[in-house]
């Protein structure tokens, strides 16, 4: 009998938004709207700074926990956006990529056998983590009332067992657009404090976030301005989503001293250290992406407007009005296998489209529409979708 593969590693099922994009990359002229990325390249200014790094001679390694630079960056940013003061030396750990800040954080956190409980629907990852760590994930979908997504606390209560270490959420959240208010984050920071979990909060999209009558890229408030360093919680990061570098894989994490430290030291093993003249690059996109960003947030509230406009007219299909990311979560009447839906959608139509089966626990009967693409390509794909429904009425 041959050796077999990990129980660990086969009960991770493939993704079904990478289903989806494995069929349409071997198609012509397909509307790519399954991904969590936009049509807009890395600006010019973030690319010459990592021409430069290379050329300074940042092609070596760096530390586990990524250029002292970079933190001291990081922390100016928490200073001047939240108000929170973070030590860059022992709070701060960079990585290649929000993923693997995830990946090294849940496996800091979990042994075989744990439990940790994530806020469905949610992208997929966090899960998996959970399964390759040899641990268990307890999905809690959101409840849906008055238009608005909310957190179920009484099946939280429910969900904790002697074996639960961990409550994992995202705000703005992927794929909801659900951006968690102050009192909602202040009731899952208490409730990891009463039942001594660890918070994870995925805060990748902060600052693609829509508040009536605010400031155009004004941050969503961070858990962290409401817990202290001895709190036992931890937030993951990415430079992809608001400076456009989803293929430069970079990101950090932000936690009390001892996980972070921990985190540092598996990076090691793992990854080693992010890219030096990406870091390099970061940066800059700290220091000088400001304006660029508030005209990317924008246009991104633009585009969410017109295809709010679009879809809501269609009937049968209900959205949620999302405060934040670039998703919207359409919920199609009679749909009750959204990966078929996708893939015929796909075929008929050449529009890609997420299903919302691929983010567990309250999803199916979804799709999920990345509108961070160009409005041209908007305009058409969702010309498309809306015949396509409407053709199946």
């Amino acid at each position: 009998m041959s050796a077999s593969l990990a129980s660990s590693a086969l009960s991770v099922p493939q993704s079904k938004i990478r289903e989806i994009a494995d069929l349409a990359m071997s198609m012509d002229g397909v509307f790519k709207l399954y991904f969590g990325e936009s049509n807009v390249p890395t600006p010019d200014y973030i690319k010459r700074a990592a021409q430069k790094a290379m050329a300074d001679g940042f092609t070596f390694y760096t530390s586990n926990a990524g250029l002292p630079s970079l933190r001291q960056a990081l922390a100016r940013y928490y200073s001047e956006l939240h108000g929170v003061e973070l030590d860059p030396s022992s709070e701060i750990c960079i990585t290649a990529s929000g993923v693997q800040a995830l990946n090294v954080a849940i496996r800091s956190i979990l042994d075989p056998g744990d439990e940790g409980i994530v806020l469905t629907p949610n992208w997929p990852n966090g899960s998996a983590i959970i399964t390759m760590s040899h641990a268990t994930p307890r999905e809690i979908p959101y409840v849906y009332s008055s238009g608005r997504y909310a957190i179920d606390f009484d099946a939280l209560e429910r969900a904790v067992t002697p074996r639960t270490r961990l409550l994992l959420y995202t705000s703005p959240s992927n794929p909801l657009g659900w951006v968690a208010t102050e009192h909602e984050q202040q009731g899952l920071l208490e409730f990891a404090r009463r039942h001594n979990l660890w918070l994870m909060a995925d805060e990748v999209y902060e600052r693609l976030y829509y508040p009536a009558g605010k400031n155009a890229a004004a941050p969503v408030p961070s858990i962290l301005k409401k817990c202290t360093r001895e709190d036992a919680v931890v937030v993951v990061q990415s430079f992809s989503k608001s400076y456009c570098m989803t293929g430069w894989r970079l990101g950090w994490m932000v936690g009390r001293k001892d996980l972070v430290a921990r985190a540092t030291s598996l990076n090691e093993y793992i990854i080693s250290c992010a890219s030096g003249f990406a870091q390099r690059a970061a940066e800059t996109s700290l220091l000088w992406g400001e304006n660029l960003l508030r005209e990317m947030v924008g246009k991104l509230r633009e585009n969410r407007d017109y295809c709010l406009g679009v879809l809501s007219k269609v009937p049968g299909v209900t959205i949620p009005n999302p405060e934040g990311a670039f998703y919207l979560f359409a919920k199609i009447d009679g749909v009750t296998d959204s990966a078929a839906f996708c893939k015929e959608l796909l075929m008929e139509t050449k529009v890609g489209l997420a299903p919302g089966v691929a983010f567990g626990e309250g999803g199916e009967g979804n799709v999920r529409i990345c509108y961070a693409s160009d409005r041209p390509i908007l305009e058409e794909a969702l010309s498309r979708v809306k015949l396509f429904l409407e053709s199946r009425r």
